[in-house]
């Protein structure tokens, strides 16, 4: 697999994405949906965002590990979240994750009026292999 970030400008170094990731020669491609604060029963968390961050975060890295893909090819990462606001505090959490696997990825990010039940942020990746 070769992978190639594109990024006309550094600002958004800062903000831990890039603004395009070019891959080619691509064994797999492993999409992922919407990982929240569920605990393994199915059970929806009603903790604060740090929580859910921490919580959707873990359970986002089981998926690609379960699926047999590595953090580090995450290409693609979309974060959802009810407050963009409440999320800010806590973004360097992710941050650090992001930079723990050196990714290089595409981001969007968007505050929705809901998610399922009492969740507050949710993560959804692409990755490749």
């Amino acid at each position: 697999m070769e992978k190639r970030t594109v990024n006309p400008w550094s600002w958004q170094n800062e903000r831990s994405y890039s603004q395009a990731v070019e891959v080619k020669n691509v064994e797999s491609t492993l999409y992922c949906s919407g990982q929240a604060a569920i605990d393994p029963d199915g059970t929806s968390s009603d903790k604060g965002m740090k929580s859910q961050l921490q919580q959707a975060i873990a359970n986002l890295e089981e998926v690609i590990l379960k699926a047999g893909y590595e953090c580090s090819n995450i290409v693609r990462l979309n974060i959802y979240t009810t407050s963009t606001k409440e999320l800010w505090p806590h973004f360097p959490i992710l941050q650090e994750w992001i930079a723990k696997h050196n990714l290089e990825q595409a981001v969007t990010m968007l505050e929705v009026n809901g998610l399922f039940e009492t969740l507050m942020i949710e993560l959804e990746a692409t990755a490749v292999k």
